[in-house]
């Protein structure tokens, strides 16, 4: 095989990097540049779609896909984010970087959580039954400011292995170097659905009552009800080819994707950090309050109630970050964000970080009163007995961790959930003091109408009526 002097170079430099290695069974990481395209549209390159595929898209920034298994974890349980930083500790510890590359490029770590630490018996099946996976991905496809990098993560036992490895990275990077560049992410392709579920309007209407009457007794200062609607499509739906949509719809966000295998994954454009570090800097969205749908933002920044509940998500971050040593700056009010048709009360909470692990910060704030409420530990437990399905990674976080231990972790809103042929979006309400059951039922059918708009899901045939 006629390798290029620059793979000759890195054949030779892993091989020294390898025999250098301070543990047996070292992970070699080796990253090469490759033409300026799209890793969005480039990861069916670097995975079929019958194994683990990823997505992170905040594109013109930052837009990352990796494909299949180096390194994973899946398990449950209460020490979920610790099991979790060790993992990465671990793995970063075995991780050779074969040669040098930009730092946006850096391997990565991928995780998703669920947003529970065990799921309901009722509701676990084959594929997502734990609270956590971890994975080191085999190929990381990472571009940003023109620049893109491929990287494969292999296990190096002995020279063959290392030789293997870099003639397998040879055979992806051309393939991704003579790959079209040209995408239209504007595809006018309908997403056809046999059947609609509207049951969850008669069950939420009752969760909403409970939940204001437990608002005003006073038992609760705040409770997120969430809430899914069941479509059934005519033909298993490509998840890519969704997230294309979001992208040109929803340019605020983070357009993700987690797709365990070819019959399940989970998707969503989500605008709200839960965490992102870099190089101890702390970036955190609280995001909270959203207009009616004939609001511009102006009633919004006005009212009551949605301040009062943007106030208790902004300062329970605050102060769940000093319980933690971490002393936090923000504005005193809200800005208004602007997510496709959706308008939402946002403050960006700043802080400088030493000492921290990545994944401390996320058990620390995970849920915020955005997605669960107050009292916490009250509200989780009247969640689970008010929603009548498992939430699995619904709201939960998802994100990354790279070798110099910088991170970001979103929670996953905006949020579709595909198996087979069937399809659940979730949305969800915040209720404070002032909420009424008929503005939050419209607030919650609004982002499903957003959603499947936005999808081309909103031409729905009933199959009874064929």
């Amino acid at each position: 095989m006629n390798l290029e002097p620059v793979f000759s170079e890195l054949l030779v430099s892993s091989l020294r990097k390898w025999s250098e290695r301070k543990v047996d069974e070292c992970i070699l990481s080796i990253p090469v540049p490759v033409s300026q395209i799209d890793p969005f549209t480039t990861l069916p390159l670097i995975a079929e779609k019958h194994q683990f595929r990823f997505l992170w898209d905040l594109s013109p920034g930052l837009c990352i896909s990796a494909g299949g298994l180096c390194q994973s974890l899946d398990l449950s349980g209460p020490k979920r984010f610790e099991n979790a930083q060790m993992f990465s500790d671990e793995i970063f510890t075995r991780l050779i970087d074969t040669s040098p590359s930009p730092e946006f490029s850096a391997s990565r770590i991928l995780f998703s959580f669920s947003f529970f630490d065990q799921i309901k018996n009722n509701e676990k099946s084959l594929d997502d039954k734990f609270s956590l996976q971890a994975v080191l991905p085999r190929w990381q496809l990472t571009s940003k400011d023109g620049l893109t990098w491929l990287r494969l993560n292999s296990v190096a036992q002995n020279p063959t292995d290392v030789r293997e490895a870099i003639e397998r990275l040879w055979s992806i990077r051309e393939k991704i170097n003579k790959s079209p560049t040209n995408f239209d992410p504007d595809s006018k392709e309908n997403f056809l659905v046999d059947d609609s579920s509207n049951d969850w309007e008669s069950q939420y209407r009752d969760a909403l009552a409970k939940g204001i009457e437990l608002i005003n007794t006073g038992s609760l200062d705040k409770l997120v009800l969430a809430t899914r609607q069941l479509l059934f499509l005519r033909k298993p739906l490509d998840p890519l080819k969704l997230l294309a949509r979001l992208r040109i719809q929803q340019t605020n966000s983070c357009r993700f994707l987690w797709q365990k295998n070819t019959y399940e994954s989970f998707f969503g454009a989500s605008p709200e950090r839960l965490i992102s570090l870099n190089q101890n800097n702390l970036l955190i969205d609280a995001l909270a309050g959203t207009a009616k749908k004939d609001d511009d933002g102006k009633e919004l920044l006005a009212s009551p109630k949605d301040l009062r509940e943007h106030h208790f998500v902004v300062n329970s971050i605050v102060q769940q970050l000093l319980r933690n040593g971490i002393k936090a700056s923000h504005q005193s009010q809200p800005k208004l964000m602007t997510q496709g048709h959706l308008i939402h009360l946002h403050t960006l909470i700043r802080a400088y970080v030493k000492d921290k692990l990545p994944l401390v910060l996320v058990e620390a704030l995970h849920p915020t009163p955005a997605v669960a409420g107050l009292p916490l530990a009250k509200s989780l437990s009247w969640l689970r007995a008010l929603e009548p399905f498992d939430r699995q990674t619904y709201a939960s976080p998802i994100g990354w961790i790279d070798k110099n231990q910088n991170s970001e972790f979103r929670v996953a809103i905006r949020y579709g959930h595909v198996r087979g042929k069937e399809l659940k979006l979730f949305a969800g309400a915040g209720l404070v003091q002032g909420s009424t059951v008929e503005e939050e039922m419209q607030e919650v059918a609004l982002k499903f109408e957003v959603l499947r708009n936005q999808l081309n899901l909103d031409k729905i045939n009933y199959s009874n009526d064929q």
